[in-house]
């Protein structure tokens, strides 16, 4: 039975960097199978080892039920001119990355994003619009992703859980004290007010 439990913030354990992991054994690829289970339990996209309390670099992703990620098997993108066109391929997912790294970023984008390590809060965050990623996959090997959408978005997102930064991170002062504010005000909702909330949302 999947025994693994999300923290929450403020929990400083959700403040830890993560340690890379020297190689990926079938105990690490189990790891991230139980993740992605919670996740979708959640209904959530992205998750990180260190959400669950595991200080390993290891991150599960899956966009691929969101709108903008089921427009075909290549995204048609444009700059803020309109006048560069990016090709970024589909990818397949889910994905179970292991020492997942961003090589590099291109554009930028503000995206309203939620946790579920806050869970029921959300706030626009500017992230870079395409990202390149370094990773292990479960066979041990090294692979690249280049994204755009809801998936770069994520995998930024995760990559941050490892580095011990949390998306209010990236607001401004005011408004990372505001949203800390409500949080200590109001605290979280119930898991089954949050499940009923997100199937109306679907």
């Amino acid at each position: 039975m999947n025994k693994l439990e999300v923290l929450k913030f403020p929990d400083s354990r959700l403040r830890y960097k993560a340690k890379p992991i020297d190689k990926v054994t079938s105990e690490w690829v189990q790891l991230g199978k139980d993740m992605l289970e919670i996740m979708y339990a959640k209904k959530g996209v992205g998750l990180a080892a260190i959400q669950v309390n595991r200080q390993v670099r290891l991150l599960v992703a899956d966009t691929s039920s969101e709108l903008d990620e089921d427009i075909g098997d290549v995204e048609n993108r444009y700059d803020s001119k309109g006048l560069t066109q990016k090709l970024v391929p589909k990818i397949k997912q889910p994905l179970i990355l292991f020492n997942p790294e961003v090589i590099e970023k291109q554009g930028f984008v503000i995206y309203q994003e939620g946790c579920l390590s806050f869970p029921s809060y959300y706030a626009d965050v500017k992230r870079a619009e395409v990202v390149h990623v370094k990773a292990l996959n479960e066979k041990n090997e090294e692979i690249f992703i280049k994204t755009d959408g809801l998936l770069s978005i994520c995998l930024q997102h995760e990559i941050d859980h490892l580095d011990g930064k949390l998306f209010i991170d990236h607001l401004s002062p005011m408004k990372s004290a505001r949203l800390r504010e409500e949080i200590k005000k109001h605290g979280y909702p119930d898991e089954s007010a949050i499940e009923s909330k997100s199937n109306e949302s679907r």
